[in-house]
């Protein structure tokens, strides 16, 4: 046992305390957040200034008490950093230079040197040397099909319907596999200088996860991130490794016993039975869903109460569904960390 419970947790230690941190605890919804951005006119600017992230990824640590710090950077750093044009335009997401042909495969520029990485490591440096002794310090990157579907569609989220990416991953695989083994080459170099700048755990973040009909998602979801999983912890095994792959449900327990990650974070569209179910053979994380702490305090009451009565203990982290909203309240984040704080598993009750 140490000093850090998130640690002891992913290492199958069982804690009183249930630790928290959430997706996207650094951002909008933060005062001195914006006033940091406030003053810097682009997203990946921002992300490239080691010192200001570096303040922006200890902002929510020095406010709540977080168990962990993550990373404040980017899935789209790792497509940036192949030399593919990436822009985050105000208010409607990243748009990026598109890669569907094998001419526009080629022209990407694989290097074990490029600034954008060493920009970030110079981040997760400067976190490390300020972080509280017990809190641990989180590094991530976009799984393999994540990343690829904003390479081939330009844009993805609601106003994507994956055309593209699913188009491709039917008619042109081997073209994909080609991409895919490109980006784990990328990433497992990118994942590797953040864990020896200070990271103490990984988080692989599979957004698009669920979009693929089954015989693709074993192709370009699964193997790829098992890949990823296996390579990482042959080359760094003291680092446990979380897997967000967000969208699947009845192919959790597969993907688990397939990918082999140390905890799995779970979506907010997860079944407390389900969640409780692979809670038994591996270390969950979530899941409540991101919109309840928009609520009323009686209304988060009741959803932070019902996942902590089933799921606090032994193989357990406390955190969103998904991402924290901008327009989340600071005082409903206070009062959730403050519920999972004083929660008393033996009496089942928040006290």
């Amino acid at each position: 046992m140490n000093n850090k419970v998130i640690i002891d947790v992913l290492q199958g230690v069982a804690r009183n305390k249930t630790p928290i941190w959430l997706m996207r605890q650094a951002g909008r919804y933060l005062p001195e957040y914006r006033s940091v951005r406030g003053g810097i006119s682009k997203f990946l600017d921002l992300c490239y200034n080691s010192e200001l992230s570096s303040i922006v990824t200890l902002q929510p640590i020095h406010r709540f008490g977080f168990d962990a710090a993550i990373i404040f950077a980017d899935i789209l750093i790792l497509p940036h950093s192949l030399g593919i044009d990436v822009r985050f335009e105000n208010g409607d997401g990243p748009t990026l230079e598109t890669t569907r042909s094998e001419q526009e495969l080629k022209k990407l520029k694989i290097s074990n040197s490029n600034w954008q990485f060493e920009r970030i490591w110079e981040t997760v440096s400067l976190v490390k040397k300020n972080l509280p002794q017990h809190t641990t310090l989180i590094g991530f990157a976009g799984a393999p099909w994540t990343v690829a579907t904003y390479m081939l569609e330009g844009k993805t989220g609601s106003s994507s319907n994956f055309k593209f990416s699913n188009n491709i991953a039917k008619t042109k695989p081997e073209f994909l596999d080609r991409m895919v083994d490109l980006i784990i080459e990328q990433t497992i170099y990118y994942l590797l200088g953040q864990i020896d700048a200070g990271a103490e755990v990984i988080q692989i973040f599979d957004s698009w996860a669920g979009i693929l009909d089954y015989e693709e998602y074993k192709r370009f979801v699964e193997e790829p991130t098992k890949r990823l999983v296996f390579e990482l912890k042959k080359l760094r095994p003291q680092i446990p490794i979380i897997c967000f792959p967000r969208g699947i449900d009845k192919t959790l327990e597969e993907y688990m016993t397939n990918v082999n990650p140390d905890a799995i974070s779970l979506g907010s569209n997860i079944t407390m039975n389900h969640a409780k179910k692979l809670k038994e053979s591996v270390v969950v994380q979530g899941n409540l869903d991101p919109i309840i702490l928009t609520k009323d305090k009686e209304q988060i009451k009741n959803a932070v109460e019902n996942i902590l009565t089933n799921l606090a203990g032994k193989n357990f982290i406390f955190n969103l569904g998904h991402g924290i909203l901008p327009e989340t309240p600071i005082e409903n984040v206070e009062f959730l960390v403050d519920l999972v704080r004083h929660y008393e598993k033996n009496s089942c009750n928040i006290i």
